[in-house]
């Protein structure tokens, strides 16, 4: 976000409680690009807000894997990983996968399967109990794995920093490969291979990487080492690697890492795979969504990525990661259901320990630089979705804890420039959990009851400390103004050529300042849907605001109909009207000068 000075269209408050803020752009930037690629002038200024420059424009409109894939063999223990995967699956041993049982888990699960079994392997996949085992490899979980006849563990989204459960597999004879992407400490855990592109010893090249974008380089280097051996030169048919990259998509956009460099490439090519809905798990879940759109990274954010969490959440946790690597079409019409119905039940739980939650960060003695919530008998399924709330709500980072039994499981979610996860480490370093670790945004922890207050301070210290004197001021940034008659297909087609939209890409956000509401009514429970004119009376265009009913947004498109208002909001296509209707969904309202 940009710096001092007035908010844009003078809108320091706004009935949501944010500064609205211009995003900044080197305006010579933005008419180089659009004289030499013949861009239009929106499009130009919405790219070097970005800071995307000269060279980098057009592979940033049309990111291609040939472009931005590095090599696997980049990346430490890669080889040795790939060697050792390649000879077990020539060896006819058994290759056991430990996911998380996250998104990111479960695509990094089912993608590896997939892969091992269609070069020839053979694969066995366990997703620990978020409840009963926690996050990340447990040392009795991982000698069932070997008693089933695994001599090599593949841990995805997971592993970093289980020291003692690897050293006493290692100790078992396992060879562990950790495929993993959260923040390291100087020691590695003693296993086989890490590959992890936030080791400390790695470039950081490449550190943006979800765990599914690490497992998907892992399949390209064990297929190169497959051929090198001449395995596939006895009948066998190389497998198609490009076929699943829409596991990579809906794992690097659930996981919200930045939507930049290889991540973008990922994410726009899996997209496309995505959007074809060959795999049978996607396209059971399209359809209990009720998607009968083309699929793209707002389904597989807001649609399918959280019914493939909803049985790490509440039910069972390895219903997303066998949904994904089958093709059994009554099966996974199956999981589909099971997985939908469980995303209900997440919803109810959710509402619960939000109220709740809410009531404790209010009722604190002061404000923190952090938001931090403990209750007893929260359902840890939950606690990272509560504490994404708060934090949208806060703007601050927040911490949630579900207690039970005198030990806690947290979840914490950040916002940008207060980086959560070394926050956690530390804490974890100081003595203050029994386990912990994550990245820059999110993170994970296991607090012993006794010690949640010395946890609080610490983290309020550290955050405060990084945040600064001036603290975090709520803002939203706004990329242009546009009238209503402006908001058309045309512009949307543009508009479009940025996507997809995420973290470290965010989807263009327009001002409609002093816009007329024609139209306002109730829908849905708690939407308001309305309808926006020019103010001379023109252009019109369909807008809906979603979830404000009974706060100030909802209140104030119910009371100014008739009235002005400055609008903000995203533009997306109204496929229920037409191919070519747009309509605004607005996230935030200011009242217009008279």
């Amino acid at each position: 976000m940009d710096g001092g000075g007035a908010g844009f269209l003078g809108v320091e408050r706004s009935l949501c409680g944010r500064e609205w803020r211009l995003r900044e752009a080197d305006e010579r930037l933005a008419l180089a690009l659009a004289q030499r690629l013949g861009l239009p002038e929106v499009l130009a200024r919405i790219l070097a807000a970005r800071g995307i420059g000269l060279d980098a424009a057009p592979g940033f409109l049309e990111p291609r894997l040939r472009d931005l894939l590095p090599d696997p063999s980049a990346f430490k223990d890669m080889d040795a990983a790939a060697g050792r995967l390649a000879a077990a699956i020539r060896g006819g041993e058994t290759i056991a996968i430990f996911g998380d049982y996250d998104v990111d888990g479960a695509t990094s699960a089912a993608l590896l399967q997939r892969f091992c079994e269609a070069a020839g392997g053979r694969v066995l996949v366990y997703i620990p109990d978020r409840r009963a085992e926690g996050y990340g490899p447990n040392l009795p979980a991982l000698l069932r794995l070997r008693e089933a006849g695994a001599r090599v563990i593949v841990t995805v989204d997971c592993g970093t920093t289980a020291h003692e459960p690897l050293a006493g597999a290692a100790a078992a004879g396992l060879d562990l490969i950790v495929v993993d992407h959260h923040v390291a400490e100087p020691k590695l855990p003693p296993a086989f291979a890490v590959i992890n592109p936030n080791r400390l010893d790695e470039s950081g090249a490449h550190g943006e990487l979800a765990a599914v974008g690490v497992a998907f380089l892992l399949a390209v280097a064990v297929n190169r080492a497959l051929r090198a051996a001449g395995w596939y030169q006895s009948g066998r048919t190389p497998p198609d690697l490009l076929q699943w990259l829409d596991l990579v998509a809906l794992g690097t956009i659930c996981d919200v890492v930045p939507l930049t460099g290889v991540n973008r490439a990922l994410a726009a090519q899996g997209l496309k795979v995505m959007q074809r809905r060959g795999n049978p798990g996607i396209a059971a879940l399209a359809e209990v969504a009720r998607i009968d759109e083309r699929l793209d990274a707002y389904h597989a954010a807001f649609l399918l990525g959280p019914r493939v969490n909803a049985g790490g959440r509440v039910g069972c946790a390895d219903l997303g990661a066998r949904l994904l690597a089958s093709d059994d079409p009554a099966a996974v019409a199956g999981l589909a259901r099971r997985l939908d119905a469980f995303n209900a039940e997440r919803r109810e739980i959710e509402a619960r320990v939000l109220a709740e939650a809410i009531a404790a960060v209010e009722t604190a003695p002061s404000p923190a630089p952090l938001a931090f919530a403990a209750g007893e008998g929260w359902h840890p399924g939950v606690i990272g979705i509560v504490a994404g709330r708060l934090k949208e709500r806060y703007n601050r980072p927040s911490c949630v804890v579900a207690l039970a039994d005198g030990i806690g499981k947290g979840s914490g979610r950040s916002v940008a420039g207060v980086a959560l996860g070394a926050a956690i480490i530390a804490a974890r370093q100081e003595g203050l959990l029994l386990n912990g670790g994550g990245h820059a945004m999110a993170a994970g922890f296991t607090v012993a009851a006794d010690k949640l207050a010395a946890l609080r301070d610490f983290l309020a210290e550290r955050i405060g400390a990084e945040i600064g004197s001036d603290g975090l001021v709520p803002r939203l940034a706004i990329d242009g103004a546009l009238t209503p008659g402006a908001a058309n297909a045309t512009l949307l087609d543009l508009v479009e050529r940025l996507a997809p939209f995420g973290a470290g890409n965010a989807e263009p956000r327009f001002v409609f300042p002093g816009a007329r509401l024609l139209y306002a009514e109730p829908v849905g429970g708690q939407h308001v849907r309305c309808t926006l004119a020019d103010a001379g009376g023109g252009g019109r265009l369909r807008a809906i605001a979603f979830r404000c009913l009974d706060g100030p947004l909802g209140r104030a498109l119910l009371d100014r109909m008739g009235g002005t208002l400055h609008i903000a909001g995203h533009l997306r296509r109204d496929r229920r009207v037409g191919e070519g209707a747009v309509q605004l969904q607005i996230e935030d309202a200011a009242p217009a000068a008279a």
